[in-house]
């Protein structure tokens, strides 16, 4: 069972020595988000290219490391329309050259709201993004990976749901962190919570996220590496290989002294799992 990882959490770095890194931890594959990545490229709106994308891939198949997902944490739920414009085209720029990185996936998570009162506008933001990000994606044969994150328009199973239900488009897909769903309230009955997640979203996983959940003395939530919090692995494991066996599953949350426990924790959970 492979392990990927996010490839900035080894240190942000010129692309040709992140690629060593990886591969010297023994990471087959990576989610590539690239401003967070590399020091010596940019990749603002306007300088991506097939040329660019061949060489940071190619950087990458070198090293015997595949560019699972490219992360493009843009929001998409601006209500400024400058700030919005440039998120989705930047998007859409993602998506016209991630078979050149060799990824199959553009992830994201949609953004934040300012309050309840506010969402049917962020909503309506969404949407519109959404319209103009599936065509793109349907033109170039890639997929959106769309992940929920708490205080976010997307922030559980039944609000991705939702959306995917809004655009039924088989080039949209579902990150599945299942800390991304918890909240103090979700992670009392989490067993449930991963369970509904599965129920909702199998058929449309195309990545997951692995990390862990640790409570604190007043209730709160914190992120830790996965293995050492109280999420419900061996569920989430069973689940995730019986819906999508071998699929990717990329570490989040963990210093580089605890990538080489944390993979062994993933490799063996899932391959218990079977």
């Amino acid at each position: 069972m492979s392990v990927g990882i996010l490839a900035h959490l080894l240190g942000k770095q010129p692309y040709k020595e992140l690629a060593a890194k990886v591969a010297e931890h023994g990471f087959p594959y990576v989610q590539l988000a690239l401003a967070k990545a590399f020091t010596d490229i940019d990749s603002s709106l306007g300088k991506l290219s097939p040329g660019l994308a061949q060489e940071i891939g190619g950087a990458f198949a070198e090293r015997g490391v595949r560019i699972a997902v490219l992360g493009c944490y843009a929001s998409l739920v601006e209500l400024d329309d400058e700030s919005f414009r440039y998120n989705v085209d930047r998007f859409k720029e993602h998506l016209r050259n991630a078979r050149h990185f060799g990824a199959p996936i553009v992830a994201t998570e949609v953004g934040n709201i300012l309050g309840p009162d506010s969402r049917p506008q962020h909503l309506e933001r969404l949407n519109l993004a959404l319209e103009e990000l599936v065509e793109e994606a349907e033109r170039w044969g890639v997929t959106i990976g769309l992940e929920a994150a708490q205080g976010h328009l997307i922030d559980s199973s039944e609000t991705l749901a939702e959306t995917i239900e809004r655009f039924p488009s088989s080039c949209v897909g579902v990150v599945l962190d299942p800390c991304n769903l918890m909240n103090r309230q979700r992670f009392e009955v989490q067993d449930d919570t991963i369970r509904e997640a599965f129920r909702l979203l199998g058929p449309r996983i195309v990545s997951a996220h692995v990390k862990d959940l640790q409570r604190a003395e007043d209730g709160s939530l914190k992120g830790t590496a996965a293995g050492l919090g109280e999420l419900n692995y061996p569920l989430f494991f069973q689940l995730l290989e019986q819906h999508k066996p071998h699929g990717f599953a990329t570490l989040e949350d963990v210093t580089v002294p605890q990538m080489a426990e944390a993979a062994r924790f993933v490799r063996e959970g899932r391959a218990n799992a079977h």
